[in-house]
């Protein structure tokens, strides 16, 4: 497009023109189009004219024929488009849900965007458009495991019972342990996080031994006791027990949360615990390691520390965890524990596998 007309502006247009440039409520491109105009009637050149108003040369061009065809009033109304495509009826939106929901045709486990597009017949970008509005994920899946435990109501009322009614002059500790933990080094060093680029580290590596995490995490005031072992058998557990009995204050009755590994209800342990009445252990259900307030601070700990660290020994990591503890430690905040029990077995009653 280039310019093919030349501009000519009379009296009362002009006025309409700087009427509308002095306008200011009117829409910037109202008067884009109309100072354009006013230039074009200077006859200034057009690069000048698309440098003052901010618009393209093209823009310059069009709305010169524009004026020069149809006069002032064309400026002041949107130019007509081709009409948009019709939207997708009902039938055909009910049918992606509706195929989306059941399994898909062939040895596929699930259906695509680009399958289901092709099996209705529209386009990729409509089928996202409904699996959006209507919150449709097929590309995901959640697994879940449902205690079979015959004590699992009793189990849950007790926990959620300590933590959401914790009893007077006493102290509350999840226990438990994160085993085989790896003392990772990289094979080359990683470049840091950059604007534009992510962080990054080399995908293999070098194993330079395995340390245990016992961790007891006191509900009251959110604070860690952390040791790390070699190993993680009965006698280990013990210690740890015995140093999480020096650190809680005397005439405190301690209930310890921990789940059925078998190191807890070792014969050993249950002889430590007659040795020391104050101790009174609540094992959660099985498979419900959920229940074990601990698990959220074992998945903090790996995912800010541990999971990108780089360890030249198992001395290294320890230390790091010793530190991260540590630090964790000075802005600690109470646990918070929310569902009720009656709410959490509402919910699994739903489930179809029984726990009763």
């Amino acid at each position: 497009m280039a310019q093919t007309v030349s501009v000519i502006v009379n009296a009362e247009d002009r006025e309409r023109l700087a009427a509308v440039i002095g306008d200011r409520n009117r829409p910037l491109k109202q008067v884009q189009r109309a100072r354009i105009v006013v230039l074009s009637a200077e006859r200034l050149p057009v690069h000048e004219i698309a440098r003052q108003t901010g618009v393209s040369r093209p823009s310059v061009w069009r709305w010169q024929r524009r004026f020069a065809e149809h006069g002032v009033d064309v400026l002041l109304r949107e130019p007509s488009r081709k009409p948009g495509k019709t939207p997708l009826s009902a039938d055909i939106i009910s049918k992606v849900v509706a195929l989306t929901c059941t399994e898909p045709p062939g040895e596929v486990t699930h259906w695509t965007g680009r399958a289901m597009a092709k099996a209705v017949g529209i386009s990729l970008r409509a089928v996202q458009r409904i699996w959006d509005a209507h919150r449709l994920q097929p590309h995901r899946i959640r697994t879940f495991k449902k205690s079979k435990d015959p004590a699992f109501a009793a189990k849950v009322e007790d926990i959620v019972g300590l933590y959401m009614n914790p009893p007077a002059h006493a102290i509350i500790v999840s226990i438990d342990e994160k085993s085989q933990i790896q003392a990772l080094d990289r094979t080359q060093p990683g470049l840091p996080l950059k604007p534009g680029k992510c962080g990054t580290m080399t995908h293999d590596y070098k194993r330079n031994g395995t340390t245990t995490l016992f961790a007891a995490l006191n509900i009251l005031d959110g604070t860690v006791i952390g040791r790390c072992m070699p190993k993680h058998t009965h006698q280990e557990f013990i210690k740890f027990l015995n140093a999480v009995e020096r650190a809680v204050p005397a005439g405190k009755i301690i209930h310890a949360i921990a789940d059925n590994y078998a190191t807890h209800k070792h014969p050993k342990v249950r002889e430590w615990l007659a040795d020391h009445p104050r101790w009174v252990f609540h094992f959660t259900p099985t498979s419900a390691s959920w229940l074990n307030a601990v698990e959220g601070f074992f998945s903090i700990i790996t995912r800010r520390r541990i999971r990108r660290g780089v360890f030249k020994s198992v001395a290294d990591l320890q230390d790091a965890i010793r530190r991260y503890i540590k630090e964790h430690n000075r802005s600690s905040k109470p646990f918070v524990w929310t569902k009720t029990a009656e709410t959490i077995l509402e919910k699994l009653r739903r489930l179809p596998v029984s726990f009763e």
